[in-house]
């Protein structure tokens, strides 16, 4: 039952401004669970040199592994994509073999792209044992698509440490798990957003106080409905933008992601996977992919901070820094915020029907960027006056 405890939790929906200030509706992770972090360490660097859609394909890569150790063990997992890593919790029966083989991940994303790819663990009991909290809800504002909500800095917490002891810089895999990144996929091209006159904003919001953690959330997120709509009205990501990408070099990068090498036969097999899209695309099941597919963006993550990717005008921007200025200067929140013309966009495809999932982020870096200036403020904050 431990390992069934996320699949068990029921599903909220409703408002999640009014959702995430409600403590009795979210349940306590088990002690016995683990977090697993991964994380490209100068992730900033590679974004500046262009390297962003890179970082978010090894990104993706590293929650594939994971989702089908899971799903070949039958359990549902939380997960969380951070543009240039990911959080997981799972039941500690997994961590080994995940550890493992996302070891093996790194060996061969370092040896193809000259990125080194952070993992690391640490148990929930120690999180607990340092007086963090961490609870989690399931929530859903559609038919399909069911996303994982954090309260608490249990992660964030798990993150500092890991990232601090550096556990598996030097660690080895013993070589008993493979690596299977089947269902990873980036076909698209960057997404314009639905509107020519529209733009793209990579936001992340992490509170200040932290047992002021769920009203100063309800705040943002309230002000995120009233200034952009309701999520499917700020949805970045729509079927009349997308765009197939059949250029042999992103095709080649996917191939060195997922299976480790650039073989000419595998690229074609790719290309030739790609021409058959422009096709399938056109019939009626190819349509309701596409459907789906928008219904499927992962374009909010709740993770103990708000990470969020929206398309809006500049208006309605301006209005959003406004109510962001004045959270922070009552010393409620911190927010890193980046503004970018288009979205960039990675896939879990294991079947094309109700079992894909597609991360979004900025293009330029959104994520990596906003977190810098996230960063930067908190830096700011913890020096002396």
């Amino acid at each position: 039952m431990e390992d069934q405890f996320y699949e068990s939790l029921p599903v909220r929906q409703g408002a999640i401004g009014a959702i995430i200030n409600q403590d009795d509706l979210f349940s306590t992770v088990p002690e016995e669970w683990e977090i697993v972090l991964t994380d490209i360490r100068s992730s900033s660097i590679a974004v500046a040199y262009g390297m962003h859609r890179t970082v978010n394909l090894i990104a993706t890569g590293s929650i594939v592994c994971v989702l089908n150790i899971a799903h070949e063990h039958q359990v549902m997992i939380p997960f969380f994509f951070g543009g240039d890593g990911a959080t997981f919790l799972m039941p500690g029966t997994l961590v080994e073999e995940v550890v493992e083989t996302l070891l093996i991940y790194r060996e061969q994303t370092e040896n193809n792209f000259g990125m080194e790819l952070r993992v690391g663990s640490l148990s929930v009991a120690e999180v607990y044992a340092a007086g963090q909290k961490l609870k989690i809800t399931k929530y859903s504002n559609s038919p399909r698509f069911i996303i994982p909500v954090i309260i608490g800095n249990g992660l964030n917490y798990a993150e500092q440490q890991i990232k601090a002891a550096d556990t598996f810089s030097v660690a080895k895999s013993s070589g008993r798990f493979d690596v299977n990144l089947s269902g990873l996929q980036c076909r698209w091209d960057r997404i314009a957003p639905p509107c020519d006159d529209n733009e793209v904003v990579t936001l992340l919001v992490s509170a200040v106080q932290l047992n002021n953690q769920g009203s100063a959330f309800s705040k943002v997120l309230t002000e995120l409905d009233d200034i952009y709509g309701v999520p499917q009205k700020r949805q970045p990501i729509s079927e009349s933008k997308l765009r197939i990408n059949s250029t042999l070099l992103d095709i080649g990068q996917a191939m060195l992601v997922r299976v480790g090498t650039q073989r000419w036969y595998n690229v074609i097999k790719e290309w030739i996977s790609v021409i058959y899209g422009y096709f399938y695309f056109r019939t009626k099941s190819g349509k309701t992919y596409l459907t789906t597919l928008v219904e499927m963006a992962d374009t909010l993550v709740l993770d103990g901070r708000i990470n969020t990717v929206i398309t809006g005008n500049r208006k309605q921007r301006e209005r959003l820094l406004a109510a962001l200025e004045r959270l922070e200067a009552s010393e409620e929140i911190h927010y890193g915020i980046h503004v970018s013309q288009a979205s960039v966009m990675s896939c879990y495809v294991p079947d094309h029907k109700e079992g894909h999932i597609h991360f979004v982020d900025g293009s330029g870096g959104g994520y990596t960027q906003a977190s810098r200036m996230l960063k930067e403020k908190s830096v700011i904050k913890s020096i002396p006056a």
